[in-house]
């Protein structure tokens, strides 16, 4: 099997961290389209302030998005907010998953044995610490992935620009817009997407029927994309439309889902989840296999470094 194998010295906290977030972003490279097209059947349905260029043109399915923003505003419209999207898992995927182990260990008194409530308790924890350090680059991230550049209707011009222009016209109150919701997202998402392939992974070792290698890995992580997806996306579309919203248009994250519920229905609920599942199965596969092999190959190479001549 191509790949680092497992080392008998566990991987460090900071090897943990770094990995996670260098692992998030190669996995943000390669889904970013997909997280794209999501965010915009998300927001479609809305017809209101500065969200009406992107709402105007009329998505249908995964594919259909894609090709119309490809026809309509080009490539490069499938990476709007990269930048932003990058920053927010290099310091949001450190947290929330690079420390995940130690806070679990933390809940556990060090204990090797793991309980389901301490699994669940550090996911929501480092979740919510997540959060609180990466808000702003996800707010920014959100609002270029809505916008479409047809038709003039462009809101930022930059990365910078998008900071600057948030911080200016809705206060500093604007960068950190969603803040609720995004912490009950992913307290939900991390203890759904950690704790499942914690759980799948730990079953397929004790069981025997998988060791600790890549198809270990993305049997894991494909299962806990699917769980990830069908219990986060009520939450995650009503984050998505909160986030992405013109000022004033929405008085809090309730009433946006409650907007949304009497105006679209209970479907809006899981509007774009086809695109969620497809971006989170594949991200979690990257990411997970990725992170697994770099903790490996940082810690083969700390072992090399450290061993006499």
């Amino acid at each position: 099997m191509v790949g680092f194998k497992a080392t008998d010295v566990p991987p460090t906290a900071t090897v943990k961290f770094l990995g996670a977030g260098t692992a998030a972003c190669i996995a943000d490279l390669i889904t970013f389209p997909l997280d794209t097209a999501k965010v915009r059947l998300q927001i479609q349905g809305e017809r209101q302030g500065a969200v009406r260029a992107a709402a105007s043109v009329q998505y249908r399915g995964v594919l259909g998005t894609i090709l119309t923003m490809v026809r309509t505003e080009g490539p490069r419209s499938l990476y709007n907010g990269l930048v932003a999207g990058l920053q927010r898992q290099m310091s949001f995927a450190s947290v929330r998953i690079g420390l995940y182990d130690s806070v679990k260990q933390f809940y556990t008194k060090g204990s090797e044995h793991a309980g389901i409530g301490s699994r669940l308790l550090a996911g929501s924890t480092t979740g919510a610490l997540a959060v609180a350090v990466a808000q702003p680059t996800d707010v920014v991230k959100v609002r270029f992935q809505a916008q479409a550049r047809a038709g003039g209707g462009q809101r930022y011009q930059s990365t910078v620009d998008a900071y600057k222009t948030i911080a200016r016209e809705e206060g500093f109150r604007g960068l950190w817009k969603g803040t609720s919701p995004n912490i009950a997202r992913n307290a939900i998402v991390n203890c759904a997407e950690l704790v499942t392939y914690d759980l799948i992974k730990d079953t397929l070792l004790k069981a025997n029927l998988m060791t600790d290698d890549l198809p270990c890995h993305f049997t894991s992580a494909f299962g806990a994309g699917f769980c990830t997806t069908v219990i986060a996306s009520p939450v995650d579309v009503v984050k998505t439309r909160y986030m992405n919203s013109a000022l004033g248009q929405y008085s809090s994250a309730g009433r946006c889902a409650l907007t949304m519920l009497q105006k679209e229905g209970p479907r809006a609920f899981y509007k774009g989840f086809m695109p969620s599942f497809l971006r989170l199965g594949s991200w979690n596969v990257v990411m997970f296999v990725t992170y697994e092999q770099l903790k490996r190959a940082l810690m083969a190479a700390r072992t090399s470094q450290e061993a006499p001549f």
